[in-house]
């Protein structure tokens, strides 16, 4: 369902307008696609005639919007108020001192629609950098229709997932799998687990150290050898060989061959809409083990809103902040573009509205509800997803043993962290 909000959020900006005495020029800079470029400056729009303020527009598509930003923060030329994706806040701010505190305005922006560790996730160094626009995590998603052909109950627990491989195999043939994961989503895989059999993250995300032992991440890289092993997921050799076709497009998922994946919940209808009409998606529990330390969901801010410390109209972008992720006539001229909204009163009004589904709301309940340490955002800087994803294809295709694998991510990651 698919509503247009604009008309709403403009006939609630003429209603209540609640500027401060002098009217304020800011600009705002976004990465996206035409239907977020198109609803960002309706809201803009609609929260600069609420608060009286005129503010400028500078948008991209994602690509290049990151070098676009470090150039404009170098030469001191950012805009007042900016859209910053969570993995660059230590690129960018490693003091916290790039952006503004936006504690220190805590008179205006209400922070109280966001949880203690949404606000801590955009912390960096005691200051509060950047407000999650959205908050993401990766969930389990298994097509309903695959495991009855295949006569079994959907799996809770990673046994039952190993057990039910051969039954695939056996029962539907060679090519249907119960699960899938290869490449990042492998490398995530190892991750959940090993974040489950310690409790520990592999970064901590206070102190930049390195949390797991080599024994630890090599026991989490034999577990996916595991599943290949069982015929729980594709050999990466054979996806490879395919062509790596994103998911959304393989046959093999949208006509059930593969049983189940673990993405991001944002990327629910993306994954859904292109499978036949036979089969059935549905949302579950994270998959546990014996014995673990903690559920392990891997949650994070999908992306932040940011104010610069340099603006020289801080309570003005504050204003806008506020109405863009707070307030009715910013929220509703969003949407839903930028996914559910991570603020409690933004995802109110577009739920009152009508404008989020049930799906989405089904998700994004078991995204905040998951419980799982705090993911430190080098988890998804290049070189240290490099790092691990090319240990981990050496080890798929029987180049290197687990030990191998794990000391040569050690040593990626590791010099990243030198690096902060």
């Amino acid at each position: 369902m698919t509503l247009n909000l604009k008309p709403l959020a403009l006939a609630l900006s003429s209603t209540a307008l609640c500027g401060v005495a002098q009217a304020e020029e800011l600009r705002m800079s976004w990465w996206g696609g035409e239907s977020r470029h198109v609803a960002t400056q309706a809201a803009l729009e609609a929260c600069g005639e609420r608060h009286g303020h005129t503010i400028s527009p500078e948008f991209t598509g994602f690509d290049g919007h990151f070098e676009r930003l470090a150039t404009q923060i170098a030469g001191r030329t950012e805009p007042d108020i900016m859209q910053v994706n969570w993995p660059w806040l230590p690129i960018f701010s490693p003091g916290g001192d790039r952006f503004a505190d936006l504690n220190e305005l805590s008179d205006i922006i209400d922070l109280s629609n966001w949880t203690d560790a949404q606000l801590e996730s955009g912390t960096m160094n005691g200051s509060l950098n950047g407000l999650p626009v959205s908050t993401t995590a990766r969930l389990f998603v298994f097509n309903t229709a695959a495991w009855e052909r295949a006569g079994l109950e959907l799996p809770t627990t990673w046994d039952d997932l190993v057990a039910a491989g051969p039954v695939f195999r056996d029962q539907l043939g060679e090519d249907h799998f119960p699960f899938e994961a290869s490449a990042l989503d492998a490398t995530l895989i190892v991750t959940l687990y090993g974040t489950q059999m310690t409790g520990r993250p592999l970064i901590d995300a206070q102190t930049n150290e390195i949390l797991w032992s080599q024994e630890e991440l090599a026991q989490a890289i034999e577990f996916y050898g595991t599943l290949v092993d069982n015929h729980v997921v594709p050999a990466w050799r054979d996806v490879a060989a395919a062509g790596n076709v994103p998911l959304e497009e393989n046959q093999n998922w949208t006509q059930g061959r593969l049983g189940g994946t673990y993405q991001w919940d944002s990327t629910y209808f993306k994954i859904s809409d292109p499978m036949a009409d036979t089969e059935q998606l549905v949302y579950t529990g994270i998959i546990s083990q014996d014995g673990q330390q903690t559920e392990g969901i891997y949650r994070k801010a999908s992306m932040v809103f940011s104010i610069s410390s340099r603006t020289e109209h801080p309570e003005a972008a504050a204003q806008i902040l506020n109405c863009l992720l707070n307030e009715e006539p910013g929220v509703a001229a969003l949407g839903s573009t930028r996914g559910v909204p991570a603020s409690t009163a933004g995802r109110e009004i577009l739920m009152a509205a009508g404008a989020i589904e049930d799906i989405q709301i089904e998700a994004q309940n078991r995204v905040l509800e998951g419980e799982g340490p705090a993911i430190h955002p080098f988890m998804e800087h290049p070189d240290v997803r490099s790092a691990m994803i090319d240990a981990l294809e050496q080890y798929a295709y029987g180049r290197i043993d687990a030990s191998t694998a794990a000391d040569e991510m050690l040593i990626g990651i590791e010099d990243v962290l030198a690096g902060i």
